[in-house]
């Protein structure tokens, strides 16, 4: 498999200690050209080299956290491990990855497709955009999994 990314000597050390290297792109894709420099990432292990996913701005990603698929990780996101995230794949109208994540504030945010919010927001979203479909019933499954994982439901 020919590689998309591999990891800089430009470095920063998280809060709990942890080496993080920042990404390179090395082949031009759909999301990135070659030479553009990407978010921080503990090892290239965390990496795909297949699919669309991409890590940019200050996000960093750290501990057993992988990103693949469709998945994009942005701003000044951090994934540390399977605690903090989960993610969906192929639902909805556009067969989409929809990703959640607790956020610096500890609040639960939804990327998925454009769409980048609160799960609240998220939830409204899905209401005028998916009103009566099998789609609305595949979010608001999701929704409520979300939900369950972080401790906003029983």
């Amino acid at each position: 498999m020919e590689k998309k990314f591999e990891l800089t000597d430009k470095f920063i050390v998280n809060g709990f200690g942890v080496k993080l290297f920042q990404i390179k792109c090395v082949k031009s894709f759909k999301y990135a050209n070659e030479g553009d420099l990407g978010g921080y990432v503990e090892k290239e292990d965390n990496l795909s080299q297949d699919g669309d996913a991409w890590v940019s701005g200050g996000a960093r990603v750290s501990g057993d956290a992988r990103v693949y698929g469709n998945a994009r990780v942005s701003g000044n996101t951090r994934i540390e491990n399977d605690n903090r995230h989960c993610g969906f794949d192929c639902f909805g109208s556009a067969n989409r990855h929809t990703h959640a994540y607790l956020n610096k504030e500890n609040k639960v945010e939804i990327t998925c497709g454009c769409f980048r919010g609160s799960i609240e927001d998220f939830e409204k979203k899905v209401e005028e955009t998916h009103k009566g479909t099998i789609y609305e019933k595949q979010y608001k499954a999701i929704i409520d999994v979300i939900k369950i994982k972080f401790g906003l439901i029983d």
